[in-house]
């Protein structure tokens, strides 16, 4: 698919203040210009972003309901009542279980988790987790990373005489769920200063807050920084504000110090010894943990993530790394199962919304399917099977268009729905399937233009190859950590040529390895470009191309090079 490169604009003053920036911190002019594009105009603004300070996280009371949160706990400790931890099964559910357990385990011989099953009970909280709780003497439930449309299924613990507190960060409705405590920065009263925590950050909010009201040192809580950089980076949420402190001292953690579950993960992912980023959160550990839910349990990943013994982390690592090889193998066979229905539509080229169902479709890897399917169309795709006796479906959508609104326009054809902007689930009974499709696809053809249908490539700078060395790079990495809303830098440099030696790669000749020179450097730079080979023979004939590419560092047999990635190449000429 042609993507379309759009270069951010700067105007005179932007230039102006990245040149003041630069000048006062010591630093590229191009890395001022990023910092004034991340609204960083000043120099304090600028030391506070490349090296966050954990006594700027929010006093965690500003958050409606908190104090009514920290009393209900003290409460249930004190009378020593049976509490239950429970969290929905995916990375962001299974790492707020584990904070919150971790941390309490050592005041409470009475705690337990419980993770709901994907198949059996579905997403969030379910009457089954009631009825456990029921039977076995639970008064209090903390439910993390869930709970915040649960108004029937609260109504029914309270009519059981358990409480309930809720540590959740989707979207609330009007009407909130009658229990002790909702901590949610999304609720319409909230005046807390950041909105877009992930789950497990709210469940450390709520621990940040027992722990403040109880003397309990802060350095205590620190050990448990690994997981919320984990959830933040897993959940795609912002890494800006609040999360960008709890990420950067959460991948310290994860560095240095990381627990014997967490270590047991980084061993069969192959990042002993490699300095762990975000980008390895969302592509190895984050898929190992969540795989854990897809395929078996969700319970098994929090088994994991509070494990002391090696030997037990080991065994659960290696059990959740074959979750992850089968997961592999089943959302391949159902996104070409899917591919190919889409192949029989007809007039897909005309449809801005992409709904497809088999009621044989393994649960647990559609929400991945969907994701392959937008980012191969790019189109919002809802993906569906049946599970029970509902349908149930996940969600994920474009640039500009909001798949959580998209389907709470459909409430009344549903039985359940929840989410966020770009990804949601839904469940509904079998009789709506037709009205459902029918209405999405509208919203997206009334909602959806055709520029927003062409992916696009956010080009920050034009650049010199020349301007590529070691130190560019090592303030580059002073941007870390990178992800939503402070995204991977991308740069673009015109009129570059062949050096000569630039080469097909890979298994079938796929990738296109290239060693570039343009009119301003002396020797060649290298750059990577997956599935790109058919450049290739345009490239070797010498003539000149345009590259958008990020800038990062390849390590090989022990040696450590600057390599670009490239994302898209042009003939000069376009």
């Amino acid at each position: 698919m042609t993507n379309k490169w759009s270069i951010r604009p700067h105007t005179e003053n932007d230039l102006l203040n990245a040149s003041t920036l630069a000048a006062e911190m010591r630093i590229n002019p191009i890395i001022g210009l990023l910092l004034v594009q991340r609204g960083i105009t000043t120099a304090d603004a600028a030391r506070k972003f490349f090296k966050p300070n954990l006594r700027n996280l929010h006093d965690p009371f500003l958050m409606p309901d908190m104090h009514k949160a920290v009393k209900r706990l003290n409460k249930a400790l004190g009378n020593k009542e049976k509490i239950l931890i429970y969290g929905d099964y995916d990375v962001d559910g299974t790492t707020a279980v584990s904070l919150v357990y971790k941390f309490l385990r050592p005041y409470s011989s009475l705690l337990d988790y419980y993770i709901p099953d994907r198949y059996d009970e579905g997403y969030g909280i379910s009457f089954k987790g009631i009825d456990y709780a029921e039977e076995n003497g639970f008064s209090l439930i903390i439910a993390l990373d869930c709970g915040i449309k649960a108004m029937n299924k609260v109504d029914y613990a309270n009519e059981k005489g358990i409480d309930f507190i809720i540590c959740d960060h989707h979207m609330p409705d009007d009407e909130l769920p009658a229990a002790v405590a909702v901590l949610d920065a999304k609720r319409a009263d909230s005046e807390y200063p950041y909105e877009h925590l992930s789950g497990c950050g709210v469940g450390f909010k709520f621990m940040q807050a027992f722990a403040k009201s109880n003397d309990i040192p802060f350095s205590k809580l620190e050990p448990l920084l690994e997981l919320t950089a984990v959830s933040i980076a897993s959940d795609i949420v912002p890494i800006t504000g609040e999360n960008r402190i709890l990420a950067y001292y959460g991948l310290q953690q994860l560095n240095i110090n990381p627990s014997i579950g967490m270590k047991g993960i980084i061993n069969v992912c192959g990042l002993s010894g490699k300095e762990i980023n975000i980008s390895d959160i969302v592509f190895k550990i984050g898929p190992r943990i969540n795989a854990s839910g897809r395929m078996m349990k969700g319970r098994e990943a929090v088994d994991l993530l509070l494990a002391r013994d090696v030997q037990v982390a080991r065994e659960k690592s290696e059990n959740i790394n074959q979750y992850n090889e089968d997961r592999r193998d089943l959302d391949k066979r159902i996104t070409d199962e899917a591919n190919a229905i889409i192949d029989e539509i007809k007039d897909i080229e005309n449809q801005k919304g992409i709904v497809v169902y088999n009621p044989g479709w393994h649960k647990g890897v559609i929400g991945i399917v969907a994701s392959r399917l937008t980012e191969k169309y790019y189109r919002p795709s809802v993906v569906l099977t049946k599970s029970s006796e509902l349908i149930t479906g996940s969600a994920r959508s474009i640039a500009g268009f909001d798949i959580y609104k998209a389907i709470e326009s459909c409430r009344d054809l549903l039985e359940n729905f929840g989410g966020h902007t770009y990804a949601a689930g839904l469940s509904l009974r079998e009789e709506n399937l037709e009205a459902f499709t029918n209405r999405f696809k509208q919203i997206a053809d009334e909602e959806i233009n055709s520029e927003q249908m062409t992916p696009q490539l956010d080009i920050d700078n034009i650049i010199d190859l020349k301007d590529i060395n070691q130190r560019f790079m090592n303030e580059l990495k002073m941007l870390d950590p990178l992800g939503p809303e402070n995204e991977k830098p991308i740069f673009c440099t015109r009129n570059v040529h062949d050096y000569g030696t630039s080469k097909l790669v890979g298994k079938d000749s796929e990738h296109l390895k290239l060693e570039i020179i343009d009119s301003k450097n002396g020797g060649p730079i290298h750059g990577i470009a997956f599935g790109m080979h058919e450049h290739s023979s345009f490239i070797k004939e010498g003539k000149p191309f345009d590259i958008c590419y990020s800038v990062e560092e390849n390590t090989y047999n022990g040696n450590t090079t600057i390599q670009l990635m490239v994302k898209d190449i042009r003939p000069a000429e376009q």
